[in-house]
């Protein structure tokens, strides 16, 4: 892989990891679109390590809080740290649910599909600006219960079909559920947590016993600029969400998906 590959394979994890605009569909569309080949699994879990670390930089309070309730996770829910972690926890089941029961009986094939991507990317922007528009602001996490974590968990669930967007689905289910925008996203990217530890664990595993230090080093730089990009572009919609709608990002999405809907039936 050339620099320049692992350069914009980087970027484009870093800036659309949190943003609800899919980075799996976008990572995707890469070699697609271009004559280069799929930059593989390792380079993959590399760039979302790099993500998960600006996630972590950037809400470390909230990391902090959730570290402070698990040693005190036996005494109940009365600490902040242990209702969060708590929250997580049942927010994740659902998608690791479907993970196994998708792998198992659907493969993976169809995930490459562009025509998917492009539905994908459209269909769920659409939603996402249906419950931006009459979803209430009255919640924030501090007023989250198991019964709300596990129906955004189960959003979470769609976003195994590529250009659903992770973050999309999770910020749509709660607006829908009425919280406010920043703790939507808030609670998205803290979600993003155990799914990319559990995800990137066994594929880092492999990476070290490759052996192959060229792939090792290709992993390092892309992770390095994965997590420079994640971490502006989490600054920049935060910045965004706190005077302003998600309308930018359906946009985008709305033009990107009719995009991708020309190039397949076209």
């Amino acid at each position: 892989m050339t620099l320049l590959q692992l350069a914009v394979i980087a970027v484009v994890q870093g800036i659309t990891e949190f943003l609800p605009i899919s980075s799996s569909g976008h990572l995707r569309l890469i070699p697609a679109l271009s004559d280069w080949p799929d930059q593989g699994l390792a380079i993959d879990v590399a760039v979302h390590a790099g993500t998960l670390l600006a996630v972590v930089a950037y809400l470390w309070r909230d990391v902090l809080s959730m570290l402070a309730g698990l040693i005190r996770i036996g005494s109940g829910m009365a600490h902040p740290g242990v209702r969060l972690t708590v929250y997580l926890l049942v927010a994740t089941i659902p998608v690791v649910a479907a993970g196994f029961a998708v792998t198992e009986y659907l493969g993976t094939e169809w995930r490459d599909s562009l025509e998917v991507i492009a539905w994908a990317t459209l269909g769920f922007g659409l939603l996402l600006h249906l419950s931006d528009r009459t979803g209430l602001t009255v919640r924030r996490i501090e007023h989250m219960g198991l019964s709300t974590a596990f129906a955004i968990g189960l959003a979470q669930a769609l976003a195994l079909i590529p250009g659903a967007s992770r973050a999309g689905v999770t910020m749509t289910a709660a607006r829908l559920l009425g919280f406010e925008r920043r703790d939507a996203a808030r609670f998205s990217m803290l979600m993003s947590i155990p799914t990319i530890v559990a995800a990137g664990a066994f594929a880092a595993k492999e990476l070290v016993e490759s052996g192959d230090p060229v792939l090792q080093s290709n992993a390092l730089a892309a992770g390095g600029i994965a997590f420079v990009a994640a971490l502006v572009a989490i600054a920049a919609m935060m910045g965004w969400l706190r005077r302003a709608t998600f309308t930018p990002f359906v946009i985008y999405r709305v033009i990107l998906g009719g995009a991708l809907l020309g190039i397949v039936y076209l």
